[in-house]
């Protein structure tokens, strides 16, 4: 259910990214724009306008949605717990034998 609801979340991210740069900034940009088109007012500058700003409505919608059950989903999947339960439930450390190294031969000093 995750798996598929992040890949969701992904395609629309995506695609809010692609509408925001196809739209018509106040200074030209990257808009469609172009003249009178022959398919009415849905070709014409506004259309485009008006169906873009939906389109990107209905994706930030979607993408704020799915945002949200993805965060309820982690919540309901991550078992709290405190530091003094951290402390308590650690596996114990393993001790190792602790061997005294061997005296050195006693060297004969030359007096």
């Amino acid at each position: 259910m995750e798996s598929v609801l992040l890949v969701i979340h992904l395609f629309l991210a995506l695609a809010i990214i692609g509408l925001v740069l196809l739209q018509r900034s106040e200074g030209g940009g990257l808009g469609i724009g172009g003249g009178s088109g022959g398919l009415g007012g849905l070709a014409s500058p506004e259309g485009t306008a008006n169906l873009l700003t939906r389109a990107t409505a209905f994706c930030a919608a979607g993408f704020f949605c799915t945002s949200l059950l993805l965060g309820i989903l982690a919540g309901r999947s991550a078992q709290p717990v405190g530091l003094m339960d951290a402390i308590e439930n650690a596996p114990a450390a393993i001790e190792a034998p602790v061997e005294t190294p061997a005296a050195p031969p006693e060297v004969p000093i030359a007096e």
